[in-house]
Order: structure tokens, then sequence, then C-alpha cells
């Protein structure tokens, strides 16, 4: 078996390397208002073959505030010709153009798999995508909602006559003989509801999941150093900082990266009062509206790599904090079944549509990831050999409280 690995030439992408000119109306999306993410109207797309002939991820970049992070679709040569997409991403000429290419050698796209129902990021893409493929069939996970009004999947671009939801029983779709898959909710949330549906293709050994657990690489994906202002601008110690691009300093930039967009407010960054932010931001040396105009409301304690080490744990996986604290734990049991049941198959691999990819793992791993949910009776502990810093976990669990307290989010459950 022939695995991908992440090149170390990070200024070019797929086409780049195979000499064709590239324009830079291919990376535009022109429905980026729709959810206003950076880079907004530019997204670049990174193609990686994971296995060779047979699956390979869509890499883009979306974040705020420069917390940027990888969005991964994944897409898998079927055994009679075509393929399956799981979890699609923008589809701007540049991302378009690198699926069909597989088109021409492996067939058309068959399948488009919505394998969340919260998650917008994913979501908005598939209407747009499934328009360029025209004889696809749309599978969606059940319980689809939107917010602030419910509407109809068709209203939201969905190709009404292609789409339906995906069956509980996987036995029933026509990709049965090589996709198993479980479906994790619907979550009740009050506001809405969280789900995910991890796909296993058999032959390849390789799980498919959207959010639930994630690998974070130590060095900045290929996606992120395209362009790597994000990273030098969360390199930085204080607004007046002129750093230079290299490889170190764009490591401390994703790490910090990282920090932020697990925790929102890691333990080991201050903000900044605002009277002293724009003190700072007037003697910044750059204060053009890319850089904020100055504005760097952060200050990093000194030990920060430490918490970053935490959460990296040598690349182990976990569960987003956001998910632990806000969601998961309303519906542990749920999750506990469904974590069970995805690691009663023999997975080798698995590609979240997030952070690192692919993970080399087994199933026990991917169960482990989840014990933060089951507490031991005799100490009140949770029974994670890995626990993250709890001291990390300061502004969920506030955030947490207030959203009780207001009852907009349901309180925790125990496992029973």
């Amino acid at each position: 078996m022939v695995r991908g690995r992440e090149v170390a030439q990070t200024k070019k992408n797929a086409q780049e390397r195979q000499g064709q000119e590239i324009h830079p109306g291919d990376f535009s999306w022109s429905f980026w208002f729709t959810l206003p993410l950076y880079p907004f109207g530019k997204r670049r797309t990174i193609r990686k073959e994971v296995l060779k002939d047979t699956i390979w991820t869509f890499d883009q970049l979306q974040g705020i505030f420069y917390v940027v992070v990888p969005i991964r679709m994944t897409v898998v040569k079927l055994d009679e010709g075509g393929l399956l997409v799981y979890a699609p991403v923008a589809p701007t000429t540049e991302c378009i153009r690198l699926v069909n290419e597989l088109v021409a050698k492996h067939g058309d796209v068959k399948y488009i798999i919505l394998p969340t129902i919260s998650g917008l990021e994913h979501k908005i893409f598939v209407g747009p995508f499934a328009r360029r493929f025209p004889n696809a069939q749309i599978f969606v996970a059940p319980n689809q909602w939107s917010f602030p009004v419910n509407l109809p999947l068709s209203w939201l671009g969905f190709p009404s006559k292609r789409t339906q939801i995906l069956p509980e029983d996987s036995r029933k779709t026509p990709f049965a003989n090589q996709f198993d898959y479980a479906i994790l909710g619907s979550i009740n949330l009050r506001l809405g509801g969280f789900a995910e549906v991890a796909f296993f293709h058999r032959r390849s050994h390789t799980l498919l999941v959207t959010d639930s657990v994630v690998s974070v690489p130590e060095e900045p994906p290929a996606i992120a150093q395209l362009d790597p202002y994000p990273l030098l601008f969360h390199a930085k110690d204080k607004a007046s900082d002129i750093v230079e691009d290299n490889q170190a300093n764009r490591c401390k930039g994703w790490q910090r990266i990282s920090l932020f967009a697990v925790y929102f407010r890691p333990s080991m960054v201050e903000i900044i009062a605002w009277a002293e932010v724009f003190r700072n931001a007037s003697i910044a040396p750059e204060r053009s509206k890319k850089a904020y105009f100055g504005l760097f409301p952060f200050k990093w304690n000194s030990d920060w790599k430490r918490s970053f080490d935490a959460l990296r744990g040598n690349g182990r996986l976990f569960v987003a904090p956001i998910l632990q604290t806000l969601i998961l734990n309303r519906a542990p049991r749920e999750t506990i079944d469904w974590a069970n049941k995805v690691a009663s198959w023999d997975f080798e691999w698995i590609i979240p549509c997030h952070f690192d990819s692919p993970i080399k793992a087994q199933p026990h791993q991917f169960r482990e990831a989840f014990s933060f949910l089951e507490q031991s009776s005799s100490t009140g502990l949770s029974s994670n050999s890995y626990p993250l810093p709890e001291e990390d976990f300061q502004l969920l669990r506030e955030l947490e409280k207030g959203l009780n307290k207001f009852g907009i989010l349901p309180p925790a459950k125990e496992l029973k």
C-alpha cells in the first residue's frame, strides 16, 4: 500500500507541479458572503493522493482573524468505476479541474455525501458542488436543519430530485458493497442538533470522519503554507514585531493557531486591554487593512509551547474540546455506542475533515479518544489516559455555564 505524504514543496499546488498554467480566477469562490470566513472569495485547493488510484484528499483553508485550519474533502474510487465524494469543499474552478482529472481517469462522480447536519462550513458547498456533477446522487445525514429558519434542503441549493437521506441501515445504499457507515445523532442542542456520519471504506481499511476526532500536526499543513501571512501574523509576540518568513516562525504561528482553533482562548494567552491594544497599534510597523490596522490583542505566556505539546500529544487522536464541553456530553451514551460501532471496523487509517490527514490509527485509539465521557465510579475522575490540560478549557467551561443558565443549551448528562 502506497500512502501519500505532505510534500515539502508548498509554494505550488498539484496543477503547478504538473506544469499547468494557473490563473487567479481559478481560486475564486463567488458565494463567500454566505459564510464569510477567511480567505473569503479566494480559495486555493491542494489535492493529495492518499492511496494510489484509490483515495485523494482536497484541502482548502478557512478561519477567522487568521486562525486558519484545513477543511478537507475526500474522494474515493469505486470498485466498478466512478467516484464517491465525502464532505465537499468550495467548487472553485481549480477544485473542479482537479476533480475532473480524476473523472477522466476513473469515471464520473456518482455519489456525494454530506456527513453532518450542523456544520455549515460543510453543508454550504454541497449544492454548488452537486450542480457541477449533474449525474451524481446526493446522500445527506438525517435530521438536517438550518438557522434561524429551518428551510427545506432544496431552498439551500440541494438538487431535490437527486437528494436523499442516508438510511439508518447502510445495506440499503447503492454503495453498500464497499462502505459501512455509522450515524451519530441527532444530538439535541435546543437551537439545533449535531450529527456525524463516519464512513468506512473496507478495501483500503480507511475511516472517513468529519469533526469527531482530530490530530494536530507539529508543522503547518501544505495548504496553510501557500500563503504564510496568517502563520507569520500569529508568530508575533507583540504588535511591533516584524516576523521573518522562515520555517521556524511558520511553525510557531501554526502551533498558536492550533491552540486558538481548539480552545478559542487557551490558558497560555492573555487578552490585552483594548486601551493598550490601540496604543500598540499606533506604533506598529504594519498598519494596513491586511494587518488589521496593527491590532494585535494577544500576549503569550513564555511557556505557551508546553500547552501545544500537550494538545498534540505526539500526534494522538482526540475529540475537539468544543465537542467535549458543549456537544457530545449532552448524549454520552449515544456517543459511546457510536464510537464502539466505529471501533468494531478494522481500519488502519483515519481521514478527518480538519487538521492532519491521513492518520495512522487503530480502532482502539479511536475509541480511547471518547473516554472523556466515562467517569470512574470510585474516583470521579475521567478515565481518559491522555487528558487535555483542564486550564485550557476555562473559556469553554464559562461558555457552557452561560448557555446553560439562559436555557440555550441543555445540561450535560452522566453516562449510564
